[in-house]
């Protein structure tokens, strides 16, 4: 028994070392392969780049690069990627260079929801090094209403995506101490669910025009992620003796607005006061009130009044004995006027976005937003409204099909903001690789 049971020990560290022979040599002739476990750092005759960078999950990614020195054409070249929280490199795609030593991967819509490194390995033990893709989540913010009283709650809801269970999202409120409309203050938050929606109910005391989002902040996954803007506004309760409405909300720019009431005897909701004197007061964005208009209430008890804002306008009107309405918020919409420079291009080519946003709103930030396959809007480029209120983006798409892109500048004291018409944009075949910015 001992003795056969030494021979099977040293069997089996024959085997062994056979095995440990045969792996060495295939190091030897694979070296390449070995090296997927580990990430590059420098490139090794073979160039790698990525557009566009960042994403919003779910969009198209063009991969490119070049095969450097000799007989560089017609070459294998494999791209590996990691994904957090993998430790290892694994291999996802195989194409070859052309006639010049160039390559292309397109990442097709719905394959890259998350943050991910790249390298290429090729001929000759050549390598890339790493890139990183950064990629933001696709989230979506809704409420039940967008009109409000103070004693009104309302129900903010929404997803995130990709999934994620029991993760904050924080409802912030565009913070009206910055003009340039990039300050954002948490006013509530909530936690997704096991269908990665969430719900947010909140309560605004004070009467406004509100501009929200939905801010998702990041983890290993996804960078930090925001929804597309909203507006709510929130009037103060109706003082039942003596009302105030208005005829449109909101408005757009230059749009105008017909204020009405009723006046009634203190305490009463039925005995009206006719040819009473009453005078209407307004404020814009962050200004004191002034009077504006006066008149007499009809027989009815009835007054009228008309206005033609350009900003956010707050209106009361005050009777001859000094009784107030309640506060009437009058939130006006920016007219946002956008172009593209052309409706059709290739993969990896860069389309010009353009055009005004009125009143005049020089140094506030806007966002080109495109429209996914779920029909959601997502926030895809940040800009500034230059001198003259003019504005301009570049957007790059990484996969061919068709899409819809818009404007939107958000809102904040002197407006509820505004959105551009849908403008489509088809995209096929692919840029030539040395139109695209230099690989490295």
């Amino acid at each position: 028994m001992h003795t056969h049971r030494r021979s099977v020990v040293g069997t089996g560290v024959s085997i062994l070392l056979g095995l440990m022979a045969v792996a060495a040599a295939l190091l030897m002739v694979l070296p390449s392969t070995a090296n997927a476990a580990v990430h590059p750092r420098h490139n090794r005759g073979l160039t790698i780049a990525s557009t566009p960078d960042p994403i919003t999950a779910g969009d198209g990614v063009l991969i490119y690069g070049r095969l450097l020195g000799p007989d560089n054409a017609h070459r294998r070249i494999r791209l590996f990627h990691r994904i957090n929280p993998a430790q290892q490199f694994t291999p996802v795609s195989v194409t070859r260079t052309n006639r010049y030593g160039f390559y292309e991967f397109i990442r097709a819509d719905g394959v890259v929801t998350t943050n991910r490194n790249w390298f290429v390995l090729g001929p000759r033990h050549t390598h890339s090094h790493t890139i990183h893709e950064w990629v933001s989540a696709i989230v979506t913010l809704a409420a039940n209403t967008t009109s409000a009283t103070t004693a009104d709650t309302i129900n903010f809801s929404g997803t995130v995506s990709p999934a994620l269970n029991h993760q904050r999202v924080l409802l912030q409120e565009q913070d009206s101490s910055a003009p340039s409309g990039t300050g954002w203050k948490t006013i509530d938050s909530g936690y997704t669910n096991s269908s990665s929606g969430y719900g947010i109910p909140h309560r605004f005391r004070s009467p406004g025009s509100y501009t929200l989002r939905a801010f998702f902040p990041n983890n290993p996954r996804n960078i930090a992620s925001q929804s597309a803007g909203i507006a709510v506004t929130v009037q103060q309760e109706q003082n039942p003796s003596f009302t105030i409405n208005a005829s449109a909300q909101p408005i757009t720019d230059g749009q105008p607005e017909t204020i009405t009431g009723t006046l009634y005897a203190d305490g009463s909701t039925t005995t009206v006061q006719p040819n009473q004197p009453v005078t209407l007061y307004a404020r814009t964005g962050t200004g004191a009130f002034k009077a504006l208009q006066s008149a007499l209430t009809s027989s009815e008890g009835a007054y009228t009044f008309t206005a033609t804002p350009s900003y956010n306008t707050a209106y009361y009107v005050r009777a001859g004995h000094g009784e107030n309405t309640a506060v009437l918020f009058v939130g006006v919409q920016d007219v946002v006027n956008a172009s593209l420079s052309a409706s059709a291009l290739a993969v990896g080519d860069a389309v010009k976005v353009s055009g005004t946003v009125t009143p005049d709103h020089t140094g506030h930030v806007l966002y080109l937003q495109q429209q996914n396959s779920a029909g959601q809007w997502v926030d895809v480029e940040t800009s500034y409204l230059t001198t003259g209120s003019v504005f301009a983006f570049k957007y790059t798409p990484g996969m061919a099909g068709t899409l819809n892109l818009r404007v939107q500048i958000t809102g904040g004291p002197w407006s509820i903001g505004g959105i551009s018409s849908t403008m489509p944009l088809t995209i096929s075949g692919v840029a030539p690789i040395s139109s695209l910015p230099p690989a490295s």
